[in-house]
């Protein structure tokens, strides 16, 4: 999960202020986490403590930090603040920032699609919500699964191929075509993550080419970052910097 939230951190200075330098500096004064960091977080709370209320978890995290950097988006920040909260139909990219926790905490691709659904399904419930969280999850499952038997170039083919045939998602795009183009949908987020992976060499490559993209800089971010964790190395200095901008009870959440 701290490859989500160095893409968070990351991409949270071009967040509303899009960048397409490859070169950008990747932990500035003016980055920070986001809600992306916050969701995670609360996710893997949840599967510390035994429990697929994730609907809780989130509400009670997303309560105790309300004013992250970016904030919270309107039909969401309502749903955090309801004393009786309902999903409510989005297919936001959300759904898929959050959801990385699940796909090292379970052992079989069943109950780690089955978990995805319920990160998603308590706001974003939406079938193109919940496909984006699950196929997320998958990509993180299987590259985990298979790394310790594939090279690096085997090993993402072999799990694009995966991904693609239980998302029926076309990776197959342009840069011209989704440059600076800024969507919150999973549906134009997830396939756009799966084609930086499938471009990239290493961890830093990938986040990288993500946030220059001039898109939903920090959710693309974190979304890339958790895949490209569970694929490459994550960097020493970059662990530990991006700790650094965590309060101590993420870290505690995070290093269990």
């Amino acid at each position: 999960m701290l490859g989500a939230i160095i893409g968070d951190i990351a991409g949270s200075k071009y967040e509303f202020n899009p960048t397409n330098d490859y070169n950008f500096e990747i932990f500035s004064e003016k980055a920070d986490f986001t809600d992306d960091t916050i969701c995670t977080v609360a996710v893997a709370d949840a599967i510390l403590h035994h429990s697929n209320n994730y609907e809780s978890f989130i509400q009670a995290w997303c309560r105790k930090y309300p004013c992250p950097k970016g904030g919270y988006g309107e039909r969401f920040s309502q749903w955090v603040r309801s004393e009786h909260p309902e999903p409510y139909g989005s297919y936001g990219n959300g759904a898929a920032m959050r959801v990385g926790p699940v796909a090292w905490a379970f052992s079989t691709r069943e109950a780690v699609l089955e978990a995805a659904k319920q990160t998603a399904e308590c706001t974003h419930n939406h079938p193109e919500g919940i496909k984006g969280a699950q196929t997320t999850a998958l990509a993180i499952y299987e590259a985990r699964c298979l790394r310790k038997d594939l090279e690096d170039q085997d090993l993402l083919k072999e799990v694009m191929f995966k991904v693609v045939e239980f998302s029926g998602y076309n990776i197959d795009i342009r840069k011209e075509d989704v440059e600076n183009v800024f969507d919150e949908t999973c549906q134009g987020t997830v396939p756009v993550a799966l084609w930086i992976i499938s471009n990239s060499n290493s961890f830093e490559d990938a986040i990288r080419k993500a946030v220059s993209l001039g898109a939903d800089a920090d959710t693309l971010g974190a979304i890339v970052g958790s895949i490209a964790e569970a694929i490459w190395e994550i960097p020493e200095w970059m662990k530990e910097k991006a700790l650094s901008y965590l309060p101590e009870e993420m870290k505690c959440i995070i290093i269990k």
